[in-house]
């Protein structure tokens, strides 16, 4: 299983980076890793793998194949990543 995602292919096993908003405090955000892995409720699709949660990966999620192009995009939308964002 492949999924395209603005001219990126993604596989099970790759590690990507994202935004991810704290649960309890909606106006942090992080740039975070996660691992694509298959979807364990519907095995022909694939999903992001963070903190022991499935998440849907789908062309609306914003995917970052390097943590630098993250941070820049963070950078771009939130103003400065400050040392230690990437978890």
């Amino acid at each position: 299983m492949e999924l395209s995602n603005e001219n990126q292919s993604y596989r099970p096993g790759d590690v990507v980076y994202v935004f991810y908003r704290n649960p309890h405090t909606q106006d942090v955000a992080n740039v975070q890793s996660a691992a694509v892995v298959n979807n364990p409720e519907k095995p022909d699709e694939l999903a992001l793998l963070m903190y022991e949660t499935y998440y849907p990966l789908s062309d609306e999620t914003a995917v970052y194949a390097s943590a630098e192009e993250a941070e820049q995009a963070y950078n771009y939308y939130f103003g400065n990543v400050s040392e230690g964002t990437l978890e």
